[in-house]
């Protein structure tokens, strides 16, 4: 397959500048070039200024992008650290814009998760993301300033393992320390001396991380990573994408296409929150949408015309439960890790005293409606009690006292990310389907997009096998004995 160089597709884009557009209806039109050039030096002028108190990015009034280098559709998590990490390398030279379906964030998955931070995977790709994500916390303050906080409790992860699954353990163990990882491996009798709250009757081994990880509050990550890359000029805006414009591209070569008849993708509709349309020209496009990637990837069609675009992206809304919880009695001491049953169940603490919040990924015949975020709270009594209990016999005296839901962007395919390029659209890169582990791979997965976009190539951690293409081989990355 034959693809254009980042910079040639860049210099084949638009002329990357903010301008107002009326609507989608009139993105033919021709504007008038000293006009055109009057606007583009008018939102420069807005765009630089600055507030000179709060030192922040004021938004240009009344300006929507209709060109820019780089669109991303998607400013959760991931979505903006890609927009961070490409302002980071390049400053003011590129033009990003972003593209986010609810700026209130309100059902967006980064929000709702639990906002865990583990190495105990076993994939080499995802332990060095996750080691890269805990030294981008580290150094937090020095990226965004001295305010800067996402409130890390660095009490580690404990994954139990049943006398079936601890070999996999040890394996996973031994590897996760080979890059860099700090855990150990405790056995039956270690793990009662060291958590006497816990019970072990079925539990063979337990690995507890005891560095560079724990928890975090994924609402100030992300705001951190927002203002982060607005502070460098990447603009974001408020919007759906609902319809992609397609050019006939003759100089391109693909395999399996007849040249000459190779179409491409340069521009989104999208529509604002008022319900008006409008146009985005794109020299290159990244998809982060989350838990909406798959349906946005029909929208190019991919996964329903025919050839290479016969292969869907299989990201699915998958909605998930975390229930918070009061233990008045005897409950797990306040350094307790968040814990993993071999089950899937899990639980941690939430603050000082004795509320914790856990759940667990229902089976898939049980997956429930993602119509809405209502909560099932006959799950926690039916399923999640029940294997709590069993673990912390504390938690038989356990009174729920709120809950809420959150979408998984659930890869059916193997439940990890898929990161990179699409096999046929040059200029779309992809960057979706974490299933759950999104919010502490987004610095990583940022950084490593970024390098996609602007050197061609991943230039820290390789993350070729969680490409697009091992969809079309059939060659799934699953991970082994991980939730």
């Amino acid at each position: 397959m034959f693809r254009r160089s980042t910079s040639e597709v860049i210099k084949l884009g638009c002329c990357n500048k903010l301008l107002h557009t009326s609507s989608t209806k009139c993105k033919n039109r021709r504007e008038h070039p000293l006009l055109r050039t009057f606007k583009i030096l008018r939102n420069d002028l807005q765009l630089n200024w600055r507030n000179k108190d709060e030192k922040k990015l004021l938004s240009p009034m009344n300006v929507i992008p209709q060109y820019t280098d780089i669109a991303i559709i998607g400013g959760g998590a991931v979505g903006s650290s890609i927009a961070y990490w490409l302002k980071e390398k390049t400053g003011r030279g590129l033009e990003v814009v972003v593209v986010e379906k609810d700026l209130t964030y309100r059902q967006n998955s980064t929000v709702l998760s639990v906002g865990g931070l583990r190495q105990q995977f076993s994939l080499p790709e995802n332990i060095q993301m996750s080691l890269f994500g805990a030294e981008f916390l580290r150094t937090l303050k020095n990226r965004f300033g001295p305010d800067a906080d996402v409130y890390f409790q660095p009490y580690g992860y404990l994954m139990l393992a049943s006398e079936g699954n601890a070999q996999q353990l040890l394996d996973n163990s031994k590897m996760q320390k080979e890059f860099g990882a700090i855990n150990v491996v405790l056995g039956k009798d270690a793990l009662k001396e060291r958590f006497p709250w816990l019970n072990v009757t079925d539990v063979e081994a337990g690995c507890l991380g005891l560095e560079k990880e724990g928890w975090f509050d994924p609402w100030s990550l992300l705001q951190l990573l927002r203002q982060g890359a607005a502070n460098k000029g990447a603009y974001y805006v408020g919007g759906e994408v609902t319809e992609f414009s397609f050019t006939d591209q003759r100089d391109v070569l693909v395999d399996g296409v007849t040249q000459g008849t190779y179409q491409g993708i340069d521009e989104l509709i999208f529509k604002l929150p008022s319900g008006e349309e409008r146009s985005l020209k794109f020299a290159m496009c990244v998809l982060a949408a989350g838990a909406e990637s798959g349906e946005v990837a029909k929208l190019c069609n991919i996964g329903t015309s025919r050839g290479i675009l016969s292969i869907p992206l299989p990201v699915e809304k998958r909605k998930r439960y975390v229930y918070q919880y009061d233990c008045q009695v005897n409950p797990p001491i306040l350094n307790t890790p968040m814990v993993i049953d071999y089950s899937g169940a899990y639980f941690r603490r939430e603050g000082l005293g004795g509320r914790f919040i856990g759940g667990l990924s229902p089976l898939p015949e049980e997956e429930p409606n993602t119509n809405n975020l209502d909560v099932d709270y006959n799950f926690f009594d039916e399923k999640v009690w029940p294997l709590l209990a069993n673990r912390v016999p504390a938690f038989n005296s356990i009174k729920v006292k709120s809950a809420w839901s959150g979408f998984y962007d659930y890869n059916t395919f193997d439940e990890n990310g898929i990161i990179g390029p699409h096999p046929l659209f040059h200029n779309l890169f992809i960057a979706t389907g974490f299933s759950g582990h999104g919010i502490q791979q987004a610095p990583a997965v940022g950084r490593a997009v970024a390098e996609l976009i602007l050197d061609g190539d991943f230039r820290t951690i390789d993350l070729t096998r969680l490409g697009f293409d091992r969809l079309i081989v059939d060659k799934p990355m699953y991970e082994v004995c991980i939730i």
